[in-house]
């Protein structure tokens, strides 16, 4: 198998790895942020394309106000300090979610950081910020939907890649592999439409131990699988080494 172009991860276990060791849950989301760092570096220097990280999603903007105000400050710590970073790393900064959610100071601060790295054409970083699947699909179908009032013959025209063009995800392809950490099996309502032919990867891992090693194992696990997409094990082996035929 060839390596994945795509990964997307749902950093999970902040909270419990703080609580196991008597702190509150911004102590873990601090911790945290380390992870995500070397996260980002180890798939720099991997060459991936793209990695995306669920940061921050729709439901969490239910927790307790401290914790929220905390992983503003925490994002606000993170742009200011690795811009150079990511210039450095030939790295361009993308976000999906309702960035009109965060206060004005950092939508001005990501706004300012994607058009800081936009012609980096290394690793594309993409964070999930505000994010919920099932609204972006929702949205998606608006703006479909919304086409075919005005020209009634665009509903016979729709297919999966209309839908797939109308996610904020358009611009990426659909992640090769998911993984997650904490040891829970359930994507959370994130990336469900581009998720359908992802494999899955779950590691009892909290997020603030997840290691470079652990990132390459995920890897060489993930070159272990065999993605069929709906053929048969037959089927993909003969395409894989069927001779090329010169005409």
């Amino acid at each position: 198998m060839s390596s994945p172009k795509h990964i997307a991860v749902i950093m999970d276990g902040n909270g419990r790895w703080a609580k196991a060791r008597g702190h509150n849950r911004v102590f873990g989301h601090v911790r945290g942020m380390k992870t995500v760092r070397k996260t980002v570096e180890c798939a720099a220097e991997l060459g991936l394309e793209q990695l995306t990280l669920f940061a921050l999603s729709n439901e969490n903007w239910s927790r307790p106000e401290f914790e929220i105000l905390s992983l503003m400050k925490i994002l606000r710590k993170f742009l200011k300090t690795e811009l150079k970073f990511l210039l450095k790393n030939n790295i361009r900064l993308i976000t999906i979610g309702d960035i009109s959610r965060l206060p004005e100071d950092i939508q001005a601060m990501l706004a300012e950081t994607k058009k800081a790295t936009e012609t980096n054409d290394g690793l594309c970083l993409c964070l999930a910020i505000s994010y919920g699947s099932k609204q972006e699909i929702r949205s998606a179908v608006q703006r479909i939907a919304r086409k075919a009032v005005s020209d009634p013959s665009f509903i016979d025209k729709i297919s999966t890649e209309t839908i797939s063009d109308e996610l904020e995800t358009a611009e990426l392809s659909d992640p090769d592999m998911i993984i997650r950490t904490s040891g829970e099996y359930r994507l959370s309502n994130f990336l469900l439409f581009q998720a359908a032919y992802s494999e899955l990867y779950f590691t009892d891992k909290l997020w603030p131990d997840f290691s470079k090693q652990d990132f390459i194992e995920a890897i060489d696990w993930y070159h272990s699988r065999e993605r069929r997409f709906g053929k048969t094990s037959a089927q993909v082996h003969t395409q894989n080494t069927s001779p090329e035929i010169s005409l």
